[in-house]
């Protein structure tokens, strides 16, 4: 039994002192320090900057959004939400008649996925890409824009 001690005092020794209540209370992980959490308009005004040809992911708008309001990050919930109604709104404007609206088939999820999400569910995206010169290729149950990376926009205004 004496070398099952020895074994538990070795770990010991080379286990770490666990961290009190308030060690970890203070403890910030180096997280971003600020956030912004956007208005519906402000993605859709970055989704409708993305010209014929392009493309660009939730992460990019994120990005956009956290230079114009001069925070560390933006709100990846509130982003993909946001993005979604502004897709959703335009499918609404287009069936009223719009001929001019929201090109939300240009956002794309991270990887650069079509989002199933979208009005008319990934064929009908995929079709609009496809329309544009993008290839489509798929990965299982997933769509993507093949050479996404090559085709991002990211000059916002």
């Amino acid at each position: 039994m004496n070398w099952l001690r020895s074994a538990e005092t070795q770990l010991q020794l080379k286990m770490k002192p666990k961290k009190t209540w308030h060690e970890k209370l203070a403890d910030s992980k180096d997280l971003p320090k600020t956030m912004v959490i956007p208005a519906p308009r402000e993605v859709d005004a970055l989704m409708k900057q993305v010209p014929k040809g392009r493309i660009v992911t939730i992460n990019e708008l994120r990005a956009a959004l956290a230079k114009k309001h001069q925070t560390d990050f933006a709100c990846p919930l509130t982003a993909g939400i946001f993005s979604w109604i502004a897709a959703h709104a335009a499918a609404e404007a287009e069936a009223e008649g719009a001929k001019r609206v929201t090109p939300f088939w240009r956002t794309l999820k991270t990887g650069g996925e079509i989002n199933p999400k979208y009005p008319g569910g990934v064929e009908a995206v995929a079709g609009r890409l496809r329309a544009e010169g993008h290839k489509i290729i798929s990965k299982g149950k997933r769509m993507l824009v093949a050479g996404h990376e090559k085709k991002l926009f990211t000059k916002f205004r």
